[in-house]
């Protein structure tokens, strides 16, 4: 019987390069493999993965080509030998980036022949291959389309947002900003347990159960985001800034470092300015929106 799946190159081999190769191989799809240190492609050809020595050969060897670089620059600075290769095949860039990066990458890659997408892996390199693990694209529509049950072997909730090539940038930075402020706070609250002589694996539970309890919010924040009506709060702008007052107190007795709440105060301060104090939470939004002006 004919073997139907599309043979693939996946250019770097990061941890989430790597995930990504490992995730084809396992599911039996014939998987090319070029990463700049080539030590990198011997635990993956010990699984059945194809070495190419050079960037060339890689390009050539499929015609779904994958790049999991750091930044657009860096993939199109790995891939410029090759694209002489590129006319044809279809390109797929898994790195960080800004919109304009990706509408930069997106000409230059249709301008050397290629039909391309944007995308993002929105999961930990652990989670690739799972069937609720979250990837997203942006661009052709077409060339998805081709290529969604391939891509589907690196996570089972694979979304095209749209045709416009920066969705997937744009999306990416839109979302991953929760992520280092979140985590900030996880290790301050390990700061203040573990000084204690507690350990930081004791309030894991109680910060998931926390976690949840944002997560159910965020329906309502978004309803008040996009009608604008900030005059129904379950939580007001003051009440925070309330909670903010015992931050510097909490940080000398427990002696850690917890300056990086004050731009977070800076803007409860201004919204109250503004008149916000007894609005929700999310009228916060608003003055993000008008940067303050520096001299």
């Amino acid at each position: 019987m004919a073997d139907h799946r599309t043979p693939v190159t996946l250019i770097g081999l990061g941890s989430m390069g790597t995930a990504l190769a490992e995730a084809f191989v396992a599911a039996g799809y014939s998987t090319t493999v070029w990463n700049r240190s080539a030590e990198k492609a011997a635990p993956l050809v010990a699984k059945g993965a194809v070495h190419a020595s050079a960037i060339e050969d890689a390009i050539a060897a499929s015609p779904l080509v994958i790049t999991c670089l750091t930044t657009y620059e860096a993939t199109r600075e790995a891939l410029e030998p090759a694209v002489a290769q590129l006319a044809g095949r279809a390109l797929i860039t898994l790195n960080t980036g800004s919109p304009i990066g990706a509408r930069e990458m997106s000409d230059w890659a249709t301008g050397h022949g290629a039909r391309f997408l944007d995308g993002a892996v929105k999961n930990v390199p652990q989670a690739v291959g799972l069937p609720d693990t979250l990837l997203y694209y942006s661009g052709d529509r077409a060339t998805f389309d081709e290529h969604v049950e391939t891509l589907r072997v690196l996570g089972g909730d694979t979304v095209h947002l749209g045709t416009d090539v920066d969705l997937a940038a744009l999306y990416e930075l839109a979302v991953g900003g929760t992520l280092l402020p979140a985590l900030i706070g996880f290790f301050q609250g390990a700061a203040l347990i573990t000084q204690r002589g507690l350990e930081a694996k004791t309030m894991v539970d109680y910060t998931v159960k926390w976690l949840e309890m944002i997560q159910s919010t965020l329906p309502l924040l978004a309803e008040e985001i996009d009608s604008g009506d900030y005059t129904k709060p379950f939580a007001t702008v003051g009440t925070f800034y309330e909670g903010t007052r015992s931050d510097a107190q909490v940080g000398a007795e427990a002696k850690i470092d917890v300056r990086w709440h004050k731009p977070m105060v800076d803007l409860l301060e201004r919204a109250i300015a503004e008149g916000h104090r007894d609005h929700s939470i999310s009228a916060l939004i608003e003055v993000i929106r008008k940067p303050e002006q520096t001299a």
